[in-house]
């Protein structure tokens, strides 16, 4: 994977997102949906995973088998909407690690204040994947990021369900590195740093809060 921003326009994926964006979709019909479609991105930003071969028996004869390779895969997501992806990604590689980065929005400056963190151990040698419904400002993202890497991760890549412009240049400007992997890319933020025509708050519409 070597392209900044890959969009995902799988037609069960984009039928998927049409019905999570109308507003009359229910709490429990938005959190199916995430689980769902979360499997489907899933399959996107994990090509190029390490492989390794080993021996095993089929009913037939011994053969050498294509596995996965290295260290287990991580997936950090970022409080509290990454929950809704990640419980999906989990289903498709139940023994990745998993790591929380808890950020909120200052609603004045837009900005991200950290209030947890708690990441798996040597990410340096991991595949890290962080997950977070929307790349808005992108400010949350970079953030994340930049904690990872403190903390010495070197092969990271992101995965959303909605980027706007402004989040993805912002990404691309701070890391660019780490590839983009999103359902769709929207038209631009509106004055409240949220995306248009978006899907509302992910948050709040996964757990049924205001």
């Amino acid at each position: 994977m070597t392209e900044h921003l890959t969009v995902v326009t799988h037609p069960l994926v984009q039928h998927k997102l049409t019905l999570m964006r109308e507003k009359n979709t229910s709490t429990a019909g938005f959190r199916r949906l995430l689980r769902e479609i979360s499997l489907l991105l899933a399959y996107e930003v994990t090509r190029g995973l390490e492989m390794t071969t080993r021996v095993i028996e089929t009913p037939l004869c011994e053969m050498e088998a294509p596995a996965l390779g290295g260290k287990k895969l991580a997936l950090v997501s970022i409080l509290r909407a990454g929950n809704g992806l990640l419980d999906g990604i989990l289903e498709l590689i139940p023994a990745a690690r998993v790591g929380f980065i808890g950020l909120y929005r200052d609603p004045e400056t837009l900005r991200p204040v950290q209030y947890y963190c708690k990441v798996p151990s040597e990410l340096e040698d991991r595949m890290v994947i962080v997950v977070d419904p929307m790349l808005a400002t992108g400010n949350s993202s970079v953030a994340a990021i930049d904690l990872l890497k403190e903390k010495g991760a070197k092969h990271i890549r992101f995965l959303c369900l909605l980027a706007a412009p402004e989040g993805v240049a912002r990404m691309k400007e701070a890391h660019p590195d780490v590839p983009i992997v999103t359902a769709a890319l929207d038209e631009r933020l509106n004055d409240h740093g949220y995306i248009v025509p978006g899907l509302g708050d992910a948050g709040d519409r996964m757990f049924g809060t205001k």
